[in-house]
């Protein structure tokens, strides 16, 4: 790995822990105005302290967040459909990898929908995305997306992860099953577990600390943290188990406590 790249994956996975909380807030780009993104500036600034590496798409980034912030970015760098499309997440390239150097990216991140009709499209889109970004020496992050009639178990989630990481992935963003260590013990490159919908908060932590515990190096969080009753006490209990390793318990504790403040 050349310098430059590896200096880009040391600013999304912290080097003293080996572990990144990274925070989501990408969504818009298929979901429009989401609950708790309305005014995704007033929200990002608020938990940006707490966070290793920020996911937003360019518009936001340009638009709402302050340049003057040394958090790495993570740049959504696919799209193409909403989720009025009934070809959810038929992703191709959005953002030309000049356009994200312009942007000062640590690295960038592309969908695939292994196992759809359209599963040859994204990954060669990847396959393209990888050659462009290796380069200049920014990591891809992979997000292996699932949608309707898609599996969430370990066997989907080991196939796709795995595609993913064959085809290129510095970093799989994946979500969480029964059985994360047979995901995990078979892709070759970091993973991270997406937050997915909004749970209840103790649901929340559980999820990220079990995920710890099967080998993920972390989180790519949002709507459980954006969406929560106090997403600053969120983002610093789910801090609290990525880089001081506190247990569900501990983590809710002090997400309860720092609510009281």
């Amino acid at each position: 790995m050349d310098w430059g790249k590896s200096n880009r994956m040391n600013r999304i996975i912290r080097p003293k822990t080996g572990r990144t909380l990274m925070l989501a807030v990408d969504h818009g780009y298929f979901l429009g105005p989401t609950t708790g993104l309305e005014k995704p500036g007033e929200m990002v600034k608020q938990l940006l302290p707490y966070a290793d590496c920020l996911m937003p798409t360019r518009g936001v980034l340009r638009n709402c967040i302050d340049s003057k912030i040394d958090t790495p970015i993570v740049l959504r760098v696919s799209g193409g459909t909403s989720i009025l499309n009934k070809n959810l997440l038929h992703e191709g390239i959005t953002v030309s990898i000049e356009d994200a150097i312009r942007l000062n990216v640590a690295g960038v991140a592309f969908s695939i929908t292994v196992g759809t009709d359209w599963e040859r499209d994204t990954i060669l889109g990847l396959s393209q995305l990888v050659d462009e970004a290796e380069e200049f020496g920014i990591p891809v992050v992979v997000v292996t997306a699932v949608g309707k009639g898609l599996g969430k178990d370990a066997r989907y989630l080991s196939l796709a992860s795995r595609m993913a990481a064959e085809h290129g992935a510095s970093i799989v963003k994946t979500y969480f099953c029964e059985n994360f260590e047979k995901v995990v013990d078979t892709c070759p490159v970091p993973i991270v577990i997406a937050g997915g919908k909004k749970m209840p908060e103790p649901d929340a932590l559980k999820m990220a600390y079990d995920a710890l515990q099967a080998g993920a190096v972390g989180v790519d969080m949002g709507r459980n943290i954006f969406q929560s009753k106090d997403p600053v006490a969120m983002i610093q209990a789910v801090r609290e188990i990525i880089h001081k390793d506190a247990n569900p318990k501990e983590a809710y504790e002090f997400f309860k406590q720092k609510c009281k403040e």
